[in-house]
């Protein structure tokens, strides 16, 4: 009877962890839930913190540019590179500049933006504010009167969610100069005849769409880092844990978003 018994045991264990993993799961869905709610509270609520979203802003937009350059100007060259061979197999190596634009506005620009924002912004937001809740920093702000969730979590989720449709422009130009670049070493295309080319095929759908996306983008790598980091527990273990949760998590939603958003604007189209 005792083989019989620990049988038991063994699968009244893993029913018990299953239903705990799944607990578990809708509890963190209701928590976030709950966080974003108190956002959008806070966020239409005076004070203002005007100051301090710019500062954020800043933080967010212009620190990020030099990445953001360098990451943009290289896609541009290296999708360039990639599609030369296959263009030419077919003696249509002017599409160059369509296909350099269509690819970068509609879909490498948001992503590339995004994925460098979640690891460089998101990480940072997640140990930032984790560093301050575990050292009780949030709460001597609660004490002396300031409202923490207002001041740390508000501002910079709606720093990154302005600056990161502004960053998407930019590295899309930043990637289509690359591209530029490269066709006009191989086939000495003008700058004028290149841009003609690469806008004409650019709908206002295409430039729309891809501010839709940096926005939602950015609003979900801002709860993500700000949720991780205000709720991090455990000491230093849990600052580290905070930051690699926000960035996990905010790419994983971001290839979600991504999939949602294509289908919805093609459907228009």
């Amino acid at each position: 009877m005792k083989p019989e018994s620990n049988n038991i045991d063994v699968t009244v264990k893993k029913k018990s962890f299953i239903s705990k993993g799944v607990d578990s799961f809708f509890f963190g869905v209701y928590n976030v839930y709950c966080f974003i709610i108190r956002f959008f509270k806070q966020a239409v609520s005076p004070p203002f913190e005007f100051k301090e979203i710019i500062n954020q802003c800043y933080d967010v937009g212009y620190r990020s540019l030099p990445l953001v350059s360098l990451t943009g100007f290289i896609t541009g060259i290296v999708f360039t590179k990639q599609s030369r061979p296959s263009l030419a197999d077919f003696g249509a190596t002017s599409w160059l500049p369509s296909l350099i634009s269509i690819a970068i506005i509609r879909a490498l620009a948001p992503l590339v933006t995004a994925l460098i924002a979640a690891g460089k912004v998101g990480s940072n937001m997640g140990a930032e504010l984790g560093s301050m809740k575990v050292t009780e920093q949030i709460d001597a702000m609660e004490v002396s009167g300031t409202n923490p969730f207002k001041f740390l979590v508000v501002t910079r989720v709606l720093a990154i969610t302005f600056m990161l449709p502004i960053l998407v422009l930019y590295t899309g130009l930043i990637g289509m100069l690359g591209g530029y670049l490269n066709i006009h070493q191989n086939e000495l295309t003008s700058f004028t005849a290149f841009f003609n080319s690469a806008f004409k095929t650019i709908s206002f759908l295409d430039i729309t769409s891809s501010i839709v996306k940096a926005t939602v983008f950015g609003f979900t790598i801002g709860i993500a880092g700000c949720y991780q980091g205000y709720y991090a527990k455990n000491g230093t273990q849990g600052v580290g844990r905070a930051a690699n949760t926000a960035v996990v998590i905010s790419m994983f939603m971001i290839f979600i978003e991504e999939m949602v958003i294509v289908q919805i604007v093609n459907a228009i189209r």
